[in-house]
């Protein structure tokens, strides 16, 4: 993605965040981005383009953050596994917290606009494949089921702490246990 293009996107996702998809509109990233008028709309068309772009930007960013764990080792020890997982989830809720919410927001719009869904399924299919593999090399037996399973659960703990749903605030080493239970259950099958 060029500078420009990631700048914009960049600004959808604070955007998308703070004031939700009805706040996201050209204009709004313009102002966001600190660009002159007009400078979204020559660069995104369409508010689809907009968004799909936007979910580019995400996977691109998240590809970045999983760059340590990319490739997978051949094996994985479990511990170490729930402590990643942990971690990630952790800088989801709080150094990522914008990018999570903006990714909910396109999430929902995405069960209303199929050309959305698509590159989100796409997007996603990808933290699946990470997850099966993953699973695979810590021992799973059916790690594309369960890395399915993993994913949803590791979604699900997102979003709870983001909403706050989970009116009980977890530490990190909370998360650790967490995720080391979850862990434990999804590779006993």
């Amino acid at each position: 993605m060029t500078d420009r293009k990631a700048l914009l996107t960049d600004a959808a996702i604070t955007t998308l965040a703070r004031e939700g998809l009805r706040g996201l509109t050209h204009r709004a990233v313009d102002r966001v981005a600190d660009v002159p008028p007009g400078s979204c709309s020559y660069y995104f068309r369409t508010r689809l383009a907009l968004l799909t772009a936007t979910v580019e930007r995400l996977a691109e960013l998240d590809a970045d953050e999983l760059a340590p764990v990319t490739p997978v080792p051949e094996r994985v020890d479990q511990d170490h596994l729930a402590a990643l997982l942990a971690g990630m989830a952790e800088r989801s809720v709080t150094v990522n917290r914008e990018r999570m919410v903006a990714r909910y927001e396109l999430s929902l719009e995405s069960t209303r606009r199929p050309e959305l869904r698509a590159a989100l399924v796409a997007v996603g299919e990808r933290y699946r494949e990470l997850a099966s593999t993953l699973l695979a090399a810590a021992g799973a037996a059916d790690p594309d089921r369960q890395g399915r399973a993993l994913v949803a659960f590791l979604d699900g703990v997102i979003f709870d702490r983001i909403t706050g749903a989970g009116r009980v605030p977890l530490d990190p080493a909370a998360f650790r246990r967490t995720f080391a239970e979850a862990l434990r259950g999804v590779l006993a099958g």
